[in-house]
């Protein structure tokens, strides 16, 4: 059975649902400590000006002194930013081919009122994954499990917890990854190799550091076979 053990994130780009796709199970590591630097609640967009920001309010602060786990951060509603969210999207991509094919898809992600960022995030990845086609693949959340241990020992207790014999990680792993003790678990390991071609997009060059919501708008029904 294969396994990924990835962070949520807002509206992924297309090689966090690669990841998806190649999963049996998926798993939300939310159990770990917020990052407000990374992906957790922030994305990009490509504009006619460039690329953009679509960035989520959270209530972080003292996030990293008291080690608060993803599972745990607060959305922040004192602001309509879902309204402006979906109208920059709208303002982006309405003259993208195959935009109006998904209205329902953000209708239903930015009708959302979580409370926390994790419920909001993991939801709108799953509607993702079912417009991209991805219809095998079952999510849980590692806040749910009995994960243990830190690093390595961590994913393991995961893994060995779901009854998987391969893991599937990104690349950038390879640094930290204890493989002998994978190894000796019997649980191969997979790294991601992100190397996509390019797809049609709007506004001059290709620009792949985007949501793949991106890539839905632009290539519609077709989008799972540029993975």
């Amino acid at each position: 059975m294969k396994a990924v053990i990835l962070q949520p994130s807002y509206i992924p780009w297309r090689g966090y649902f690669d990841q998806v796709r190649k999963a049996d199970v998926f798993v939300f590591y939310d159990c770990v400590q917020y990052d407000d630097r990374g992906w957790r609640n922030r994305n990009k967009v490509k504009a006619p000006q460039g690329t953009l920001w679509l960035t989520v309010p959270v209530n972080s602060k003292g996030c990293q002194t008291l080690k608060t786990p993803i599972a745990d951060i607060p959305i922040l509603w004192d602001a309509p930013w879902s309204e402006k969210h979906l109208k920059t999207l709208q303002l982006c991509y309405s003259k993208a081919p195959f935009f109006r094919e998904y209205a329902e898809l953000l209708d239903a992600i930015y009708t959302r009122h979580d409370e926390r960022l994790v419920d909001f995030t993991c939801t709108s990845t799953e509607l993702i994954a079912r417009a991209l086609g991805i219809g095998h693949t079952e999510f849980v959340r590692s806040s749910n499990l009995p994960a243990k241990g830190a690093k390595s020992d961590r994913l393991l207790s995961i893994l060995y917890h779901l009854g998987a014999t391969h893991y599937i990680s990104g690349p950038s792993a390879r640094s930290y990854l204890d493989l002998d003790k994978f190894a000796d678990a019997g649980i191969n390991v997979e790294f991601m190799e992100y190397a996509y071609q390019s797809y049609p997009q709007l506004y001059g060059a290709f620009e792949p550091q985007v949501t793949v919501l991106d890539l839905l708008f632009n290539t519609g029904a077709a989008a799972g076979r540029h993975f």
